[in-house]
């Protein structure tokens, strides 16, 4: 637990030295301009490398936080108030519409880059339509589990799993709103694939990244990761 809190607030420190030299102001995400080398020293322009490195840093925090989230799932489950709870047959659907998503959003970031528009249209509505899904999928799991009887306090296993799948889902739902502007700008008629090039990429990275985080929530819910974690104890010992 130490560890990841030593983690966490190295990845802030690093994050607000970041923005202590950028535009705190500026949306670069939100960006619809193409990426243009400077025709003469002191020209003012955007700089991907520098955007991307803000979201990797961003990505960096998320997974620290997610990180913490984990080793106190691990650390409660040892006691003896603890009780598993179902996984809904409907996880399965969410992960592979995630899966998807994030297969779009590849795919849009391969169009954008080659310049063709007519792909990156549909390529930008799946990946969000399945993104979409993905939320009301969530929401339809956990009704089931209400519904059943599974209710947020009825013991820590089931705390953890709201608390995850909601902490998860804001994620999601935060990337939506990038996602939205960029799919909203794909229709206009004065833009370009080069002047969507960016946005696009930088939501199919986050994209990529929450499907990882999930993938892993998932093999936590599923008692894939105890099982792997009991694996590495019996090896060590």
């Amino acid at each position: 637990m130490s560890v990841v809190l030593i983690f966490l607030a190295a990845i802030a420190a690093i994050m607000i030295w970041w923005l202590s030299g950028q535009r705190l102001t500026s949306k670069p995400w939100l960006e619809t301009g193409s990426v243009q080398m400077p025709d003469h020293i002191g020209t003012e322009r955007q700089q991907p490398p520098a955007v991307k490195i803000g979201l990797f840093v961003f990505l960096g925090v998320v997974g620290a936080v997610f990180s913490l989230a984990v080793s106190a799932y691990f650390m409660r489950m040892a006691s003896a108030d603890w009780w598993g709870m179902p996984i809904p047959r409907l996880l399965w659907v969410n992960t592979a519409a995630l899966a998807l998503s994030s297969a779009a959003l590849q795919w849009a970031r391969r169009e954008a880059g080659q310049g063709r528009m007519e792909s990156l249209r549909p390529a930008l509505m799946t990946g969000l339509g399945l993104a979409v899904f993905f939320l009301a999928g969530q929401i339809q799991a956990w009704r089931e589990l209400t519904a059943a009887g599974y209710v947020l306090a009825d013991n820590p296993a089931n705390s953890f799993f709201y608390m995850l799948t909601g902490l998860h889902g804001l994620h999601i739902l935060g990337g939506l709103a990038v996602l939205t502007h960029t799919t909203v700008r794909a229709f206009s008629t004065d833009v370009t694939p080069d002047r969507l090039r960016l946005s696009v990429d930088l939501s199919a990275i986050y994209s990529h990244f929450m499907l990882a985080v999930w993938l892993l929530l998932f093999a936590l819910f599923a008692g894939w990761a105890n099982d792997f974690v009991d694996l590495c104890r019996t090896l060590l010992n």
